[in-house]
């Protein structure tokens, strides 16, 4: 549903975010100052005693500077009731007195029809609660009981029984009035071929209630009490209420406890999500009899940051372990991961929480893998990498798995982890295998987690000036770090910059501890009037800031000295940033290319490459230091150079 121009814009100004807050917090009105709409309070979204938590009601936004937690009303209500857009906007409509736009005609027919198809879903799980306690429910009963489901649980997941009648549901549904094409539209009944009166969909099972995020009935589950059954578990058909590649069992239910920090753990049937929710896991789904959809993944995500899959442990629940990793990998956004929790094996949920108890489920959770973990596991499981072409051809699948994830930043923290867990396994002396084999000596220098860095360590006898000079000191590329200082010093001299170039100052990847620190401080200002930032700022980050502005290339830089002139500073620091991205981009499209090159047939070409590029390196210093003392014939080493290149040495000689 789209809203009207000038909605969203309406509500805000209706809406005191002040009175939205202060439902969930308690003001610290020592450090708070009511009229001017200045408040303060310990932050709703991490434990805290200090308050750091700041609302600014004249402009509507909220800030913590412990988590750095920022946003609107609509974000406030959407991340504490963990709640959709529109659903958030309905809350503070309400509050608002504001009412939501009305949908056209035909939309407007279609809900009413949807909303006839929801009583009829709900007539039914009644009709279907009350068989369960007839004498025709014994068995259903006797089960039920087998199964360690007493009353409470029943109750809780509102669980029935459809006896093994034709017509029983479909007479009790028209007795209410239902028509017989509404009820086959819901999909509890089913029209036979012959054009006959419709029949009972379900018969002789244990039924259990699909219910939507908002708690409305939308199709059954029904478990076959016959172990002879076609199908053991059948679910109701695509209706216009229920998509079974867009629902999850227990989505409401589950989508609250999230909210009160509960993990999302997806189990693979209703048995399972029931018997987590009994034992205290209440944010526990189902995917509806398929397997799990990319629907249901973004509606997860929506639920929680990082669910867990926690699907048998049996050879079923290892593949579909597998399917979501190759449906999760295109998809995979900053924060939004999943965890996999490995069963023991032959055991799902149920079993292992009636054999071992909650704490060992609790446990097994504690202890989920991250997705990289199953899929290194996925690629090495079982085999023997003893030959330069066996690595080769893993080196191959990661990379094909890798390039799959769309988000760079995503894919640059696997392929770490990928050379990390490759670094493990073949590792410098010995070339390990999964079932052992034997290699040789690497010639490469390569350390993992240094790609791309420029990463310098002092050597342990270096000497107390070189540990103390900037490069000893930030370990990273001196010219990437003065660069960033510049950056930071920029918006602290001419905090009018700070909110025009919010979203690049958030993205620039700042590597010094206190850099981030700063950048951090300055991001917490972004709604603050430019006027008040300097004073805020100084107090806020105290020596750092003060060091920062006092290292000598900032002091005699332009846009420092001319606090005056916003337009130059506005130029110089957009050019800071264009400059520090496209260095870091470039340096690791290098090393990207350096480190696919790494592991395959030749391992010497790395090494050559290497040389050559010392020599180009010595090359040009000659031509820039016209020094006749330094020995260099750069003649002969443009010659050399010109040699290698013409000889193609990256290419392997056959």
């Amino acid at each position: 549903m789209s809203l009207p121009p000038g909605f969203l814009d309406e509500l805000r100004t209706r809406t005191s975010i002040s009175q939205v807050v202060g439902r969930k917090v308690i003001w610290d009105m020592r450090k708070s100052n009511q009229g001017k709409g200045d408040m303060w309070a310990p932050c709703p979204f991490h434990q805290e005693k200090s308050a750091s938590f700041h609302v600014d009601d004249r402009k509507g936004y909220y800030y913590c500077f412990g988590c750095h937690a920022k946003g609107d009303a609509l974000s406030f209500i959407r991340e504490t009731e963990n709640v959709g857009f529109m659903e958030a906007v309905e809350i503070l409509a309400r509050e608002a007195g504001m009412t939501m736009p009305a949908r056209d005609p035909k939309a407007q027919e279609k809900s009413d029809r949807r909303a006839q198809l929801a009583e009829v879903m709900e007539a039914t799980v009644q009709h279907y609660r009350l068989m369960l306690s007839t004498a025709a429910g014994q068995g259903a009963r006797d089960y039920l009981a087998g199964r360690k489901l007493d009353e409470h649980a029943q109750n809780r997941f509102e669980i029935g029984f459809a006896p093994d009648q034709r017509q029983g549901l479909f007479q009790a549904l028209t007795a209410k009035g239902f028509t017989p094409d509404l009820i086959v539209e819901a999909g509890v009944c089913a029209k036979p071929d012959d054009g006959g009166a419709p029949y009972d969909r379900f018969r002789g099972r244990i039924i259990f209630p699909i219910r939507d995020g908002r708690g409305r009935a939308i199709s059954l589950g029904g478990r076959a009490m016959d172990p002879n059954a076609r199908a053991k578990y059948l679910n109701g058909p695509e209706t216009p209420l229920f998509d079974k590649g867009r629902s999850l069992y227990n989505h409401g239910p589950a989508r609250e406890a999230c909210g009160k920090d509960a993990p999302l753990v997806v189990c693979e049937g209703y048995m399972d999500v029931i018997a987590m929710v009994e034992a205290g896991f209440g944010g526990a789904v189902a995917p509806l009899g398929t397997a799990v959809t990319e629907d249901q993944l973004r509606l997860m995500w929506r639920i929680h940051d990082e669910p867990i899959i926690a699907l048998d442990g049996d050879t079923a629940g290892t593949r579909a372990a597998l399917r979501v990793i190759d449906l999760a990998l295109p998809l995979l956004e900053a924060g939004k991961a999943l965890r996999f929790a490995v069963m023991p094996a032959g055991l799902d949920p149920d079993d292992l929480i009636k054999a071992q108890g909650r704490e060992a489920m609790e446990k097994l959770l504690s202890e989920a893998k991250p997705m990289v973990s199953l899929l290194w596991q996925r690629e090495i499981e079982g085999k023997v990498f003893d030959s330069p072409e066996r690595r080769a051809a893993l080196d191959k699948s990661l990379r094909a798995a890798i390039k799959r994830i769309a988000d760079p930043s995503i894919r640059s923290h696997y392929g770490e982890e990928i050379k990390r867990l490759r670094w493990d396994l073949f590792g410098t002396g010995q070339r390990g295998s999964a079932g052992g084999g034997q290699g040789g000596q690497r010639r490469s220098d390569f350390k993992p987690g240094a790609r791309g860095k420029g990463r310098f360590t002092p050597p342990a006898n270096a000497l107390p000036e070189t540990r103390a000079s900037l490069l000893g000191a930030t370990g990273d590329d001196v010219s990437e770090h003065l660069r960033a200082a510049m950056i930071l010093g920029i918006c602290a001299i001419h905090p009018a910059l700070i909110a025009p170039f919010e979203a690049q100052l958030e993205a620039v990847d700042l590597r010094d501890p206190t850099h981030d620190r700063l950048r951090h401080l300055i991001l917490a200002h972004a709604v603050t009037p430019p006027e008040q930032i300097a004073e805020k700022l100084r107090a806020q980050a105290g020596d750092d800031l003060e060091k920062l502005l006092a290292l000598p290339h900032l002091r005699s830089a332009p846009p420092i000295v001319k606090a005056d002139d916003i337009e130059l500073a506005r130029m110089c620091l957009a050019e800071e940033l264009a400059k520090l991205a496209t260095a870091r981009a470039m340096r690791d499209e290098i090393a990207d290319a350096m480190e696919d090159l790494e592991g395959l047939a030749d391992e010497g070409v790395t090494w050559r490459l290497a040389q050559a590029a010392t020599l180009r390196h010595q090359a040009e210093r000659s031509k820039l230091e016209d020094n006749s003392d330094t020995g260099e014939d750069r003649a002969a080493l443009s010659a050399q150079l010109q040699a290698m290149i013409d000889g193609q040495i990256w290419r392997k000689k056959h």
